[in-house]
């Protein structure tokens, strides 16, 4: 299938998040998500399969979310991953404002990428505010509001 041009993300591999999943075939989208898949530069965390298994309509739903990650480099959640992940809400909560108030998966995903020095694709500004703390870089797959 023929897609537009395909957005550039720099250099992988990605950890992706959900937000990216669930995009990744519109039209905007497809062409780089595909390129990154054929190339294995995507990477599958624990807590995406958890938040997509958990999203799925059924336990057949789940095998497939299942297969199809297993099948994918894994940036896993470790200590490490956690240590650095409660290290950056600690941060952003120093800073005010509520800004350490985000998804505990965001915080863990963000923190398995920046533990393997990748990069995390997603559709979410919560990511942006994650890299002032933590040493990942957050890449759009698509520039923001530029998908409903």
């Amino acid at each position: 299938m023929a897609h537009p041009q395909a957005v550039s993300w720099g250099t992988g591999p990605w950890v992706f998040d959900t937000s990216a999943w669930w995009r990744s075939g519109l039209s905007l989208v497809a062409g780089s998500w595909d390129q990154a898949a054929d190339g294995g530069l995507l990477v599958a965390c624990p807590v995406v399969a958890l938040e997509l298994a958990q999203s799925a309509r059924d336990s057949d739903g789940v095998a497939r979310v299942g297969e199809v990650l297993a099948a994918l480099p894994e940036a896993p959640v470790n200590r490490a991953v956690t240590d650095s992940a409660f290290a950056a809400l600690g941060e952003l909560a120093g800073t005010g404002g509520g800004r350490h108030r985000l998804p505990i998966a965001d915080a863990l995903i963000a923190a398995a990428a920046a533990e393997r020095g990748f990069d995390v694709l997603h559709y979410d500004h919560h990511y942006d505010i994650l890299a002032t703390v933590l040493d990942f870089g957050s890449r759009w797959i698509t520039p923001p509001g530029s998908l409903v």
